[in-house]
């Protein structure tokens, strides 16, 4: 470790600085920002949910309200009231160096898309499940471990594809040894993901019990 050339002091250059403020690419620099952040929204009258501290929400007494996701450095605002939202813009501009991308179309590899006349919003990965697709190709790219496919199975299956829940649960036991069958399971549901139809009676070999599973949608998108 070394001190900065412009910083070196005659007779101390061996000497060890003391940081008295963070900096960027250090361990504790997300911690640091994350608390600046979460003193801020506190500050402006925003709970953290119970159940993600990184999603901020603030009522307002005419019934409207602005939730705040915070995804490292990127957020996603949403709320009914425009004004209320600019005006939450601008107090976040003030405190940060930002940059208002406009209307959502995509973060964490989901694309998002809306139609506010029938108040409806769609969440989909289709680029990202091509791209997993690709990277798992059998003959075409160099062998994968089968940790990798796997957790890129829960991701889609969290964001959009809960069909694939217990599927991707069976394969999820077999990370620490996986053999053949297994990853043959795994490719069954990557071609899954592109489509299919499939039914199960007295599928367990052992039990010979079936498998059944449920989806329930909400204006005719799944949310389990």
């Amino acid at each position: 470790m070394e001190q900065p050339k412009m910083f070196t002091i005659k007779g101390k250059k061996h000497s060890v600085c003391q940081l008295k403020k963070n900096l960027y690419g250090l361990k504790q620099a997300l911690r640091q920002w994350y608390k600046k952040f979460d003193s801020f929204m506190v500050e402006h009258g925003y709970d953290k949910t119970t159940s993600d501290h990184c999603v901020f929400m603030k009522k307002f007494s005419d019934g409207g309200f602005i939730i705040l996701l915070l995804y490292v450095d990127d957020m996603l605002i949403v709320g009914r009231d425009t004004n209320k939202i600019d005006k939450l813009k601008k107090k976040l501009s003030k405190s940060f160096e930002m940059k208002d991308l406009g209307p959502a179309s995509h973060i964490l590899g989901i694309n998002i898309s809306q139609d506010r006349t029938n108040r409806k919003l769609w969440l989909s990965q289709e680029s990202y499940i091509e791209k997993v697709l690709d990277k798992f190709n059998m003959g075409k790219t160099k062998p994968v471990p089968y940790a990798s496919v796997v957790g890129s199975l829960m991701f889609i299956m969290v964001c959009t594809r809960p069909d694939i829940a217990h599927a991707v649960g069976v394969v999820s036991r077999f990370l620490s040894n996986p053999g053949k069958e297994h990853w043959a399971a795994v490719k069954w549901i990557l071609r899954m993901l592109v489509g299919c139809i499939d039914a199960d009676m007295a599928g367990d070999v052992d039990s010979r019990k079936s498998t059944f599973g449920y989806l329930i949608t909400f204006s005719e998108e799944a949310v389990s």
